[in-house]
């Protein structure tokens, strides 16, 4: 008789994905059912993969139009082409970081924060956990004026903004804030859940110096994924897994580039 296999997160990752044989997809489904927490973290990561292929296969079988074959094949010529070129390849990364479902992130960012991330994402941390926590005044502005929150904080940082829209995720608008950012002005958009969990967007002004790679960081137990794409710099931050919050990020991202 063939000993039953260990329900570790391999084989959970291998359920989620698909990549597991009929007799071990049974032994998944008895232990999960043991298992109730397991259980229903098993069943929001198959959502999450609904969710995302509801979103994205659509657009992978789309043919490549003529400009983006022509930027896939050449060499951007102007500076108009190359911040193309960078928003499809950081897309692109997005995607692959995430993998269907979320879960291929092993080794992405693993462990604590580090020296290595920009100010920037220290300082959107640091105001998440003071700003997040707070019962009375967590905004400045609330999410019943949203127009002139977006316009004001648009203004002060001299770029147009947005408050993406995350219902379809759980998550609504709170309202935001103005906060300093070595001098100049940074902009945080707060959202919560049914269960009261918040999630903040950080965005300030960036330069075309900065890396624009899109990263994950652990640090000061939240979870942040955080980008640039010039003229602004983005860091998503809340206090959950980091593959719970990367289809989060998938929209935010998209709801930044549209």
């Amino acid at each position: 008789m063939t000993a039953p296999r260990p329900i570790d997160d391999n084989t959970l990752h291998a359920y989620v994905d698909g990549q597991i044989d009929e007799d071990g997809r049974r032994e998944v489904e008895s232990w999960l059912a043991d298992h109730p927490e397991e259980e229903a973290r098993v069943r929001a990561y198959l959502a999450q993969n609904a969710g995302l292929h509801a979103l994205y296969d659509g657009v992978l079988d789309e043919p490549l139009s003529p400009g983006l074959t022509a930027l896939a094949t050449g060499t951007p010529k102007t500076r108009t082409a190359a911040g193309t070129w960078r928003r499809l390849a950081a897309a692109v990364l997005l995607f692959a970081l995430g993998g269907a479902a979320g879960w291929s992130l092993h080794g992405v960012g693993e462990g604590g924060g580090s020296s290595a991330e920009p100010a920037f994402v220290r300082r959107a941390v640091g105001a998440h956990i003071v700003y997040a926590s707070e019962v009375r005044h967590p905004v400045e502005v609330g999410a019943d004026e949203e127009d002139h929150l977006v316009g004001w904080l648009s203004k002060r940082l001299g770029s147009p903004l947005k408050a993406p829209n995350l219902a379809s995720l759980g998550f609504s608008l709170v309202g935001g804030r103005l906060l300093p950012d070595e001098g100049t002005a940074a902009a945080q958009f707060m959202y919560e859940d049914a269960s009261g969990r918040r999630l903040t967007c950080y965005v300030r002004a960036a330069s075309e110096r900065e890396d624009t790679a899109f990263r994950f960081v652990a640090e000061r137990g939240v979870s942040a994924f955080y980008w640039v794409d010039a003229p602004l710099a983005y860091a998503l931050i809340a206090e959950m897994p980091k593959d719970a919050l990367l289809p989060i990020a998938h929209a935010v991202y998209a709801a930044w580039e549209r």
